[in-house]
């Protein structure tokens, strides 16, 4: 059951996201909209891939109060997703997808890390742990909402991980012109786990959600 109102979570999801005014999604009959669930989805996850991608960069490049700062802004959208997922699982499930979702972050700098001492065990670990985790995270979602089927959900981070690796292998060559355009890409992917997600949650709370 949700534990806040929908109202809340477009709210957060919109001022953290993109800094935008509060939305108003409150429908005629009490119902949120599910466009609106949809829409904060999406600008939460493609927000991921934008700073995720400046923390590399800074990173690699070696600009640390910069990387600091990115980072800082990184963990703030991953604590807005917690909340998001909270909002309609409880504040158990907020904390567990937290946890599960700075791990992969996690794993994210380790790859960071071995391109920068020049390790190839590293590197390879990490890549190894992130496709782990492309399982581990489709299970959690699929044990709170089963109409997001594992091995789906598992396909789509893994397209995650490999179009993140792919803007941290286009900073570490140096060519920015490709860097900037495997962000957009990256970005764009993350509609194909936040459409299905919010269309997921929609059905399983029908109750809670205006299909128009």
């Amino acid at each position: 059951m949700m534990r806040k109102t929908l109202q809340s979570l477009i709210a957060l999801a919109a001022g953290l996201a993109l800094g935008a005014a509060p939305l108003q999604a409150q429908h005629a009959h009490g119902m949120a909209k599910a466009s609106d669930l949809r829409v904060a989805l999406n600008s939460l996850l493609a927000e991921h891939i934008y700073l995720a991608g400046s923390a590399t960069g800074a990173a690699l490049a070696g600009r640390q109060a910069e990387f600091q700062a990115a980072a800082g802004a990184l963990d703030g959208n991953s604590i807005a997703l917690g909340k998001a997922i909270g909002s309609v699982y409880g504040a158990d499930a907020e904390t567990a997808f937290l946890g599960l979702w700075r791990k992969h972050i996690g794993m994210a700098v380790d790859y960071v890390t071995g391109i920068a001492t020049k390790d190839k065990a590293k590197q390879d670990k990490a890549v190894t742990d992130l496709v782990g985790y492309s399982r581990d995270f489709a299970a959690f979602l699929n044990a709170a909402n089963p109409n997001l089927p594992t091995e789906v959900v598992t396909g789509l981070v893994k397209t995650h991980v490999v179009t993140l690796k792919a803007v941290i292998d286009a900073q570490a060559s140096g060519d920015l012109a490709a860097a900037y355009l495997k962000v957009r890409e990256a970005a764009a992917h993350m509609g194909m786990i936040a459409d299905p997600l919010a269309a997921a949650i929609a059905k399983q709370f029908p109750e809670k959600f205006a299909m128009k």
